[in-house]
């Protein structure tokens, strides 16, 4: 066997893998991953693209990205890994670090694995045969997909567009700073135009209003862009880790657990969503409108400025004091709502048991008295919940009524004042007191985004199957079956479903299990699928302990035929392969052939 044959564990008479391939496993292996190059699908003769390299990877478990590089991020790279550069003609080298002072990186022909110190190669050499395109790979970890939810996960998730976000507050800040020259420009003609008749100042003044108009439209354009593509790309990162999570929950799970709860639970990621991309961004933005306008006002009038924030702060106290109220009021109202959803899932998933047994009239009375219980929690919601808008509402309005009469009380009682500066005051006043009191009724809104959370946490963050796809043995099944004093409970259950149970099944064997309710039948194959690893004993196929064998590959073994089908959404042929995506029209046909099911989907 060949140095290279030895890495990727291919036999000295298989015909050689393609470079691409070598790389790929050959970097995986630095990370102590075994890569099977019998997973990646390729017509016989074809030179693997990124896009499949990048599928394959990810299918065997690793974490995996394509990327467009030039001669400085190389130079920059440190102690990441390999780096699997995709050379011209369908070749690939692995860089395994740079060299500033030499201005070199050192690079390894996938061919000879056993050349571990590479070879040096400057920018000169390397552009003749690499365009850029490379392939980052690294075990997959916990990370995103392991952390609790809840706000830190959820401002991590955020800061990942941390360089768009960047750009939204720049644009914000100078939005804020346009939003002054109105209040400046009503003091000019106030003062200077409408005073001393200046037709000058007024022309100047027309220009410069103008040029700001412009400014401000094309900036709200941009940062309203901005924020859509903040919005849209932490929106599927977080369906994403949530649909993932789900899927990584084990059977069980489900199987404890109304669908129809579980569905409730998973949509508050929606109300979570929204906010995250929504009120959260948005106070953001006020909070930089409110650091440029305070100074300028205070400048203005330190007395009405003073005014404005006592009130903000009256309407942050008046939402605190709501709180512990409404965060039971809350629970109450979605806990209702959870039954409701339930009594509406478990209906349709069973309307034909429903029609059946003439059972409409019971569901009906059932879900008028699950929503009875929700509109009820939803009305003392509300009741409470609208204590603290009527007040913050007043306050508000005081905000931008108040400074007008305090304004003319102060320029009474001093003899003085200037009414550009009072109108100035005004304009600006407002549009402070707004992102004070939006930033009050934040804290209300985080507390049921936080509520929201916590509903959804009960699913997502339950602890997930073991199913690692880089890990366990993948040895070649005939099919022979050892069950050796197996004992087996249910987690929640005293007595064993299986106790002492022993038997051997040869390879090419027909055998069927029978026996009453509750015998272990169904027991015994979700061990052998490896959905239930707390048995004691030992469970073998072909000599090897199940525990010890990579479950998905173990899964995938087996044929399995459910007692209520289920068909995905799509075609006959995509229904079929679901399991194998990589077979053709051909297999298709004869697995529909050998099942009995091409004469009804002939008359399909």
């Amino acid at each position: 066997m060949s140095a290279a044959n030895e890495q990727t564990g291919q036999d000295a008479a298989a015909p050689p893998l393609p470079s691409r391939v070598r790389a790929m496993v050959a970097a995986a292996w630095h990370h102590g991953v075994m890569l099977d190059p019998a997973k990646l699908h390729l017509a016989p003769g074809a030179v693997p693209t990124g896009a499949d390299l990048l599928a394959w990877a990810r299918a065997e478990g690793m974490e995996a990205r394509t990327a467009r590089l030039g001669w400085k991020q190389l130079m920059k790279r440190r102690g990441t890994g390999p780096l699997v550069l995709l050379l011209a003609g369908g070749d690939a080298a692995l860089m395994l670090q740079a060299d500033r002072t030499r201005n070199v990186v050192w690079l390894v022909d996938p061919a000879f694995p056993r050349d571990q110190e590479g070879s040096p190669v400057d920018e000169l050499r390397l552009s003749q045969v690499w365009s850029g395109e490379a392939v980052l790979i690294a075990p997959r970890a916990g990370g995103e997909r392991g952390s609790p939810l809840g706000m830190r996960f959820l401002f991590h998730l955020l800061m990942q567009e941390r360089w768009l976000i960047r750009d939204v507050l720049l644009a914000s800040l100078v939005l804020s700073f346009l939003a002054l020259l109105p209040a400046m420009m009503l003091m000019v003609v106030m003062s200077k135009v409408m005073q001393y008749h200046n037709m000058n100042t007024l022309l100047a003044m027309s220009v410069l209003f103008t040029l700001g108009v412009t400014w401000e439209t094309l900036l709200h354009y941009a940062r309203r862009r901005l924020v859509n593509v903040v919005g849209t790309r932490t929106d599927v990162r977080l369906n994403d880790l949530v649909f993932a999570r789900v899927l990584g929950l084990p059977l069980d799970f489900f199987e404890r657990r109304q669908t129809g709860a579980i569905l409730h639970q998973i949509n508050q990621v929606q109300k979570v969503r929204d906010f995250l991309t929504g009120r959260m961004l948005a106070t953001m933005l006020d909070l930089v409108t409110v650091l440029v306008m305070l100074p300028f006002l205070w400048y203005l009038d330190p007395t009405l400025t003073m005014l404005i924030v006592i009130l903000g702060g009256l309407c942050g106290t008046v939402i605190l004091l709501f709180l512990p109220p409404m965060r039971r009021a809350y629970g109450v109202w979605m806990m209702a709502e959870i039954k409701r959803s339930t009594v509406m899932v478990e209906t349709l998933h069973g309307i034909r048991t429903v029609k059946s047994l003439a059972l409409e009239k019971q569901q009906r009375e059932l879900f008028d008295q699950v929503s009875s219980q929700s509109v009820a929690a939803k009305e003392w919601l509300d009741t409470i919940g609208n204590w603290p808008e009527a007040l913050t509402t007043a306050l508000q309005s005081t905000m931008v009524r108040g400074v007008l009469l305090v304004g003319a009380l102060l320029a009474l009682l001093h003899q003085s004042g200037d009414l550009g500066v009072l109108l100035a005051f005004m304009m600006l006043g407002g549009r402070l007191g707004q992102p004070l009191v939006g930033m009050a009724r934040l804290i209300d809104e985080l507390e049921e985004v936080r509520g929201a959370i916590a509903i959804a946490a009960d699913v997502v963050d339950r602890p997930q199957e073991v199913v690692a796809p880089e890990k366990g043995l993948r040895p070649t099944i005939a099919g022979e079956i050892r069950f050796a004093k197996v004992d087996f409970g249910y987690p929640g259950t005293r007595d064993l479903a299986l106790e002492e149970v022993s038997f051997e099944i040869p390879a090419g064997s027909r055998v069927g299990l029978v026996g009453r309710s509750g015998s272990g039948k169904s027991t015994i194959t979700r061990l052998l699928q490896g959905f239930a690893s707390g048995y004691e004993g030992r469970i073998e196929i072909d000599g090897n302990e199940i525990r010890d064998m990579n479950t998905e590959y173990l899964r995938k073994q087996f044929g399995v035929v459910l007692q209520d089908n289920f068909l995905f959404r799509g075609t006959i042929r995509e229904n079929i392969i679901a399991g194998r995506p990589g077979l053709t029209l051909g297999d298709v046909v004869r697995a529909a052939r050998l099942a009995g099911a091409e004469e009804f989907i002939e008359r399909m």
